[in-house]
C-alpha cells in the first residue's frame, strides 16, 4: 500500500511521484503491478493543475487501484456549493473563504457541470479509512470524534445529506467532531498570546501536535508558532487528544517544513508543503506496525 499527503493541483510533482513509486498509466488509469494507493484528501486549491490532479485521483479510484478519505479543502467545497434551508450556503461565501477557494473555481469555472460532478465525487468520499493493520484520515484520529460523527454518516462513512448539514452547524456535535477529524484539534491561547498563520490571519487558537506522546502541554504541544512555544505555559492542556495506540495512522493537513521525516513511530503525517515548494511524499506500507523513515517516498515541488 501507497499513502500519498496533499497535493493541492500540483499535477507535476504527483506525475513524477508516480513514477518514483512504479506507477504505470495504463488507458487513462496510473497502476501498480503489486500496490494501491490511499489519498489523504487535499486534492484541490491553490495549484495550477486541479483538473489533472482530479483526472488522476478519480480514475484511480474509480479502477480500484486507488481510495481516497476526504479532506477539509474537499469538505470545503461540498459547502461552497451546497445552499442551505434559507437559500443561503452551508460554507459562508466570505472573502476569506472566497480567495482560499478562488483557483478550484477559477479553474473548473464555478456552477459548470465539471465544477458540480467534482464536487458529486467529493461527496462520495470517506471521512476515514479503518483498514486491517492501518488508519487514514485527513487531519486527527480522535476516537471520541468519530465515535460523535457516526449518526450523521451512511454505512460506507460518508457524509448523509443531513449530517452534511449539521456537521456545517455551529456549535452542534457534528461541526465539533468534523473540525476534529478534518482540520485537527486547538485549543485556545492563553491570554495575550496569538500568531499570524500561513495565509496572514490572526490565530488565537493553536493546532496540536496530536500524534506526540509527550504533547500534553501548551508548550510541547503547540504546531506552528515558528519558535515561539517557549512564549507559552508548560501547563497540563485542557483536553487530551493524544494517539496512544499501537495500530499505525496516517494522515496530511499540516504543512509541514523541511525535509520529510517521520513525525511518530505509530503515526505519519505525509503533508510535506507541496504547494508551498515543499515535497510530495509517499509512504510505503507493508504491513508493519512501527513506521520507518526507509519508507517515505518524496519529490520535489
Amino acid at each position: 500500500m501507497f499513502i500519498v499527503g496533499d497535493i493541492h493541483g500540483h499535477a507535476d510533482p504527483l506525475h513524477r511521484l508516480m513514477g518514483k513509486l512504479g506507477y504505470v498509466e495504463l488507458e487513462g488509469v496510473f497502476r501498480h503491478p503489486e500496490r494501491k494507493m490511499i489519498f489523504v484528501g487535499d486534492f484541490i486549491d491553490r495549484g495550477p493543475e486541479q483538473r489533472e490532479v482530479l483526472r488522476i485521483g478519480r480514475s484511480m479510484c474509480d479502477a480500484e487501484s486507488a481510495s481516497s478519505v476526504l479532506g477539509n479543502h474537499e469538505f470545503n467545497a461540498i459547502g461552497w456549493a451546497a445552499q442551505n434551508e434559507d437559500g443561503g450556503f452551508l460554507r459562508s461565501h466570505s472573502a476569506k473563504n472566497g480567495h482560499q477557494h478562488a483557483e478550484f473555481l477559477r479553474q473548473l469555472e464555478a456552477d459548470s457541470s465539471d465544477h458540480k460532478d467534482a464536487v458529486r465525487w467529493f461527496r462520495g468520499l470517506p471521512i476515514w479509512l479503518d483498514l486491517p493493520g492501518l488508519r487514514v484520515v485527513h487531519a486527527c484520529w480522535h476516537e471520541p470524534s468519530r465515535a460523535a460523527l457516526m449518526p450523521f454518516l451512511d454505512e460506507h462513512g460518508r457524509f448523509t445529506e443531513v449530517g452534511l448539514r449539521e456537521s456545517y452547524r455551529h456549535g452542534s456535535n457534528a461541526h465539533t467532531a468534523a473540525d476534529i477529524l478534518l482540520k485537527g484539534p486547538e485549543q485556545r491561547l492563553p491570554e495575550g498570546i496569538h500568531f499570524f498563520d500561513k495565509d496572514g490571519h490572526k490565530r488565537e487558537e493553536v493546532r496540536l501536535r496530536w500524534w506526540e506522546e509527550d504533547a500534553t502541554t501548551f508548550r510541547k504541544a503547540a504546531l506552528g508558532l515558528e519558535g515561539r512555544e517557549n512564549e507559552l505555559p508548560d501547563s497540563k492542556l485542557p483536553k487530551d487528544y493524544r494517539y496512544l495506540e499501537g495500530k499505525p495512522v496516517f494522515f496530511g493537513h499540516y504543512w509541514l517544513k523541511d525535509q520529510p521525516g517521520i513525525t511518530a513511530s505509530n503515526a505519519a503525517c505525509l503533508d510535506f508543503s507541496v504547494a508551498k515548494e515543499g515535497y510530495l511524499t509517499a509512504y510505503r506500507w507493508s504491513g508493519e506496525n512501527e513506521l520507518s523513515i526507509d519508507n517515505l517516498v518524496s519529490v520535489r515541488a
